[in-house]
């Protein structure tokens, strides 16, 4: 198949390179539109309780006030005269904003839970009816407003915030990691022409899957945080098949052929290598999809696209851009440069000496990535919050004053709401309980407020509680809205005998959901990434023990490099030199980590596997074969991960601190296996399996003989005809 996939790449050339041009002007102008179209949250389950919670509120209650307006006094505090009228007169303007309902403010209800411990500041809070309205009223009315000042903060500011920090990122990590990538291609290659092929490749690769990306938004909900992947992956994955690509089309001109019979036996070889390594990376985010969490699912739909549109453009676009230059590929030389060599003597050294000393090389790895792990042990979870964001973003300040001055603070509470009408004893019963419990400080409901199982209080004669057909409690507690005590109470609380069919909702109740949907479908995701990713390595490689100690040695290398991110962005290792602040770790990041991490770990594997392999079928032995396979993939493998890193470590500049963690992540886990991994622990796992690591039972052999693929040599009668 590769070698017809080659020969049509050589004699259509012109054409494939014309319709690749015009298909990249449309999703240029397709993707640009892509921005607008996608979200910023997804990351709960629309079908857990604590969702269906959130929308019972929205439909009864008008849902909770998305927009929470900070009001500070220059001089004096709230309750001053001048203070009054100002803050009066502010509320009375925002009633007319069309657009905004369900508003309240401290100078209106005299509610404590709205007025700061030290007087110095108080709340208005409101409910807009998009993003849109909320952004209009934060334009209009943030910052002086005559004796008071007012911040925008609440769960649409804090949206918009992240949407506009990661658009801010985004052009900061292209500004970085593009001029960086393009200094060491030229050094890789010695060639300006061959340098900028790979730019080639992940620049189709981005375009592409912006206008997926751009069209999927129209139809479903997609995550803004899927550009910083596209952005990274495409240019990562597309520079490393394309490196692949131009190095083996370098090694064929270099036997003699002409340029036709190299792009063709190009494609057969290096071609099949990438299209089983898009295909083993595709299936690790694939997991991704079974997650209803929308924002793991859009990682999923640009993480795939990326893929497949990269690995299309080096199997198809870039050979026909090779056959079109020919020996021009090492154009654009300096006067002092020399074409790199195919065979790196390093490599070969490294295989030969780990295959002469494999215990005494790997140890002292496998060591280095246990004691990495070691951290993980004590990872504790959460979801994302404005504490994401840098210090001085708006909704940043308006949340650590509501959690450094605002003790009575209400609107991290536990949300219960039921359908019907109990009775008002029952109501009355049901919120005494709920305040007896270790750790509320305050119950409220349409019955009463109530602490410590007694009445303290008349709530409002409103709709906040009581709807026609809803009843609605709020539970304050003591503490972190998102801590293990929280935790534990939304589990007393559900496990509670209620007057009515209740519904859980509110931060605490968000997070225990979101860690027993990731939890739930956690296995599922990883039986499917093992065996699928065992079948593919078995096509590929023929073995039935090189899947196995493929899959151990990234499950290691991913472990490590897990604990080291709990080291720093829970444990706070480097916060002050990366500018965030430590906090449990983001269930979805994590699970998102581990799927792009392994997926990028098996694309080396299969680089590397694949000249082993290829020597092994010319009847190299065991040893030779190794560093054979070494010495002709450790260059391009080690020099695509430098450039994989430089562009995901370019992330590690971003403002949002699990931006930081994906880029840095991942980053880690590509350097990790592509020097450690594939460096010192495959030569020592080939050298410990010896001649069993080819090894099949017959059934799987004659299985293989029909079904699977090899990295041998095409024969050159069939590139040549």
């Amino acid at each position: 198949m590769f070698v017809r996939i080659g020969r049509f790449a050589a004699d259509h050339a012109r054409a494939v390179l014309t319709v690749a041009v015009l298909l990249m002007i449309g999703a240029g102008a397709l993707g640009m539109t892509a921005f607008d179209k996608l979200q910023s949250q997804g990351f709960t389950d629309p079908d857990a309780e604590s969702s269906q919670a959130q929308e019972y509120i929205q439909r009864h209650f008008g849902g909770t006030p998305g927009l929470i307006l900070l009001v500070q006094p220059k001089t004096g505090t709230v309750d001053d005269p001048a203070v009054r009228v100002a803050a009066t007169e502010l509320v009375d303007r925002l009633a007319a904003e069309p657009g905004l309902s369900q508003q309240a403010s401290y100078w209106q209800t005299g509610a404590p839970a709205m007025k700061s411990d030290d007087d110095r500041a108080a709340l208005i809070v409101a409910h807009p009816a998009d993003a849109e309205t909320a952004k209009t009223i934060t334009d209009r009315y943030r910052g002086d407003q005559g004796p008071i000042t007012v911040t925008a903060g609440g769960a649409t500011e804090v949206n918009s915030d992240i949407n506009d920090q990661v658009t801010a990122d985004l052009l900061l990590a292209e500004s970085i990691a593009v001029p960086l990538i393009a200094i060491l291609l030229f050094v890789v290659f010695g060639s300006l022409v061959a340098a900028l092929l790979p730019l080639v490749v992940g620049g189709i690769a981005v375009l592409g899957t912006f206008a997926e990306l751009s069209v999927l938004g129209s139809i479903t909900d997609v995550s803004v945080f899927a550009i910083n992947l596209t952005t990274a992956l495409g240019l990562g994955i597309g520079i490393d098949y394309a490196l692949l690509t131009v190095n083996r089309f370098r090694e064929e001109l270099a036997t003699g052929v002409d340029t036709r019979a190299a792009v063709i036996h190009t494609v057969a070889t290096a071609g099949r290598t990438i299209a089983f390594s898009a295909a083993t990376v595709a299936v690790a985010l694939a997991a991704l999809l079974l997650f209803p969490l929308y924002f793991l699912r859009s990682f999923a739909y640009a993480g795939i696209g990326v893929i497949v549109i990269a690995m299309i453009s080096a199997v198809v676009v870039l050979p026909a851009l090779l056959r079109v230059l020919g020996h021009r590929v090492n154009a654009g030389r300096p006067p002092w440069g020399r074409t790199p060599t195919t065979v790196s003597p390093f490599w070969a050294r490294t295989a030969g000496s780990v295959l002469r000393r494999p215990v005494v090389t790997a140890l002292p790895v496998l060591a280095l990535l246990i004691v990495a792990a070691v951290p993980l042990f004590n990872v504790r979870f959460g979801i994302p919050d404005e504490r994401v964001l840098p210090t001085s973003a708006p909704s940043r300040v308006v949340g650590d004053e509501l959690r450094a001055h605002f003790s009575q603070d209400d609107s991290r509470a536990i949300q219960i709401v039921a359908q019907g009408r109990p009775d008002a004893s029952a109501i009355a019963d049901y919120a005494t309980r709920l305040s007896e419990l270790p750790g509320v400080t305050r119950v409220s409901s349409s019955a009463g407020e109530f602490v410590g199982g007694r009445q303290a209080g008349v709530s409002p004669a409103d709709a906040t509680f009581a709807a026609p057909d809803a009843q609605r409690w709020t539970v304050v507690a003591a503490g972190d809205s998102r801590a293990d005590d929280a935790q534990q109470l939304v589990t007393r609380i559900r496990a509670m005998p209620a007057p009515a069919e209740t519904k859980i909702g509110g931060d605490a109740a968000t997070l225990v959901d979101s860690k027993h949907t990731i939890g739930s479908r956690l296995p599922f995701a990883g039986g499917l990434i093992a065996v699928t990713t065992f079948i593919l390595l078995f096509l590929f490689t023929g073995s039935v023990l090189q899947p196995l100690r493929a899959l151990l040695f990234n499950l290691l290398s991913l472990s490590a490099t897990l604990g080291v991110m709990t080291l720093i962005f829970q444990d706070g290792l480097a916060s002050s030199l990366l500018g965030f602040t430590p906090l449990p770790l983001d269930t979805s990041m994590l699970m998102l980590l581990f799927c792009i991490a392994f997926g990028l770990s098996m694309d080396y594997e299969v680089f590397v596997i694949s000249r082993v392999k290829e020597a092994h079928d010319r009847g190299a032995g065991p040893r030779d074969a190794v560093v054979d396979g070494l010495s002709h993939s450790g260059r391009i493998v080690s020099a695509a991960a430098l450039l994989l890193s430089i562009s995901l470590f370019a992330f590690g500049t971003s403002g949002v601190s699990f931006i930081q963690l994906f880029g840095l992540g991942t980053g880690l886990a590509v350097l990790l296996d592509a020097t450690l991994v594939r460096g010192i622990l495959l030569p020592a796992g080939m050298r410990a399996l010896g001649r069993l690591a080819w090894w099949a039972p017959r059934p799987l052999r004659r299985l293989h003989s029909r079904f699977g693929l090899s990295e041998a040599d095409a024969p050159r009668d069939k590139v040549l005809t």
